[in-house]
């Protein structure tokens, strides 16, 4: 599921990541999963604690690094679940807010975000420059 959310990271480290994770290196502050009718996993949501994000005025700021539910699971409430298991999670840990975010170009992570009742904050367009050739 990770290498579907991240298509252009390598699929080797991503799995890496994940057996590190449950090997006792933590990938991230928390990790949820929620399973389908079958008993097969169909999403998995990241958090992370993060010293500063764009438009919360506290720190740490507990952060969504990623979130995915599998094609198949979509609009029947997977995505919500997670989100819920992660606000419940820094809730009852006494954090004020939650942040995350996705591409400008990803009209579902959009409004996905906005139906959950997550507000824009900024926008941003990044840039880098090579300096070797």
């Amino acid at each position: 599921m990770r290498a579907a959310l991240w298509p252009d990271e390598d699929a080797d480290l991503l799995g890496h990541e994940t057996l590190m994770h449950f090997s006792g290196t933590p990938l991230a502050e928390a990790v949820f999963v929620c399973e389908d009718n079958d008993d097969s996993l169909c999403g998995f949501l990241e958090l992370r604690l993060r010293p500063y994000a764009e438009g919360c005025a506290s720190s740490p700021v507990p952060f969504i690094e990623g979130w995915f539910v599998a094609p198949g699971a979509r609009h029947k409430g997977a995505g919500r679940a997670l989100v819920s298991a992660a606000e419940n999670w820094a809730l009852v840990r006494n954090f004020k807010e939650i942040a995350s975010d996705t591409q400008l170009n990803n009209a579902q992570g959009l409004g996905a975000h906005a139906a959950l009742g997550y507000e824009e904050v900024e926008r941003l367009v990044t840039f880098r420059k090579s300096l070797r050739v």
